[in-house]
């Protein structure tokens, strides 16, 4: 039996830093857009080419945290699919269930850094995603995959295998899969046993304009209630975090660190949450390593070069002892 099996896809993502722009926000800033000069070269500073993707970091950062990985993805027959596959089995991920396709080329995406942000230019390929016969795991986390996730019965497949194996699941719906409509598959809503998203996220899934302010409990308890979940984590960036599990609502503060960049942030937090419920840990405490985890990746460049051990970040929670989430 594994203890977690990541389900989504993976990239090469090439991180490009810049200077040369600025940030254009809102009154509120609610809304802040990253501005370049049209139709001129902008000067690139620093550049690295990374294996990445949310199915990949959940499956990299789980392995690292003690838990006995596998993933399902789909990589294309070429350079980027081998060094993809190459870097999961270094970092210990079973690659049973990884499909190569023939004649296709893998994700590839863009990461625009600057001022410790950053955006994300994605190219996902159409894969024809089927579900294989897996092993039973104790754990699943489902994540990003290309619009193609649509086409077949790959939601309610991977809801039964959920059910039938006893898995709790983690879900960290991507761009595809909101732009589907998460309300679209309640099969999946239905076996998550703790969803992530941000609070940008949670708007937009819930139909809510991203400039509305709206109080925090409130956003939590909409999109618990809405969806039909057990609990809720939403991210929000440098505020920190929040859960809502039915009974109690939680606030967790960023922890300390650098910043470089915050690509994998939320892949980061969401696997040491699951982690730590795998390990026994109540949702304050989870909540606790997601912060832990978050904070180490944001201090490096690219999304799994500062996911964290279990002895590391057992050993980083012993030395902020008063580091805790707060009931709201």
């Amino acid at each position: 039996m594994y203890d977690i099996i990541s389900v989504g896809d993976a990239t090469i993502d090439v991180f490009i830093k810049i200077n040369d722009a600025h940030v254009q926000c809102t009154i509120n800033k609610e809304i802040c857009e990253l501005c370049i000069k049209y139709g001129d070269k902008i000067a690139v500073e620093e550049m690295q080419n990374l294996v990445a993707g949310n199915a990949a970091n959940n499956a990299v950062g789980s392995s690292r945290l003690g838990m006995k990985t596998a993933i399902y993805m789909n990589v294309g027959a070429d350079d980027s699919g081998f060094r993809i596959k190459k870097k999961l089995v270094e970092e210990k991920v079973d690659p049973s269930y990884i499909k190569v396709n023939e004649g296709m080329e893998s994700n590839y995406s863009v990461v625009l850094r600057f001022q410790g942000e950053r955006s994300i230019f994605v190219y996902h390929q159409q894969w024809k995603y089927e579900l294989p016969k897996m092993e039973p795991t104790k754990w699943v986390y489902y994540t990003s995959a290309s619009s193609s996730f649509t086409n077949g019965t790959f939601s309610q497949d991977l809801a039964n295998y959920v059910k039938v194996t006893g898995a709790k699941m983690g879900y960290n719906p991507g761009t595809y899969q909101m732009k589907a409509g998460v309300k679209n598959f309640p099969e999946i809503l239905a076996v998550t046993e703790a969803f992530f998203v941000n609070v940008e996220e949670a708007k937009r899934i819930l139909g809510i304009p991203e400039d509305t302010a709206m109080d925090i409990k409130e956003l939590l308890k909409k999109t618990r209630d809405d969806l039909g979940l057990k609990t809720v984590v939403i991210t929000d960036g440098r505020e920190g975090s929040y859960s809502f599990d039915g009974n109690d609502y939680w606030k967790l503060p960023e922890f300390p660190g650098e910043r470089v960049e915050a690509t994998g942030a939320g892949d980061s937090y969401a696997t040491a949450v699951c982690s730590a419920l795998f390990h026994g840990e109540n949702l304050a405490e989870a909540m606790v390593w997601g912060g832990i985890n978050s904070a180490s990746v944001v201090g490096q460049i690219g999304p799994q070069a500062g996911l964290l051990t279990l002895e590391e970040i057992k050993n980083r929670r012993e030395s902020k002892p008063d580091f805790k989430a707060e009931k709201i």
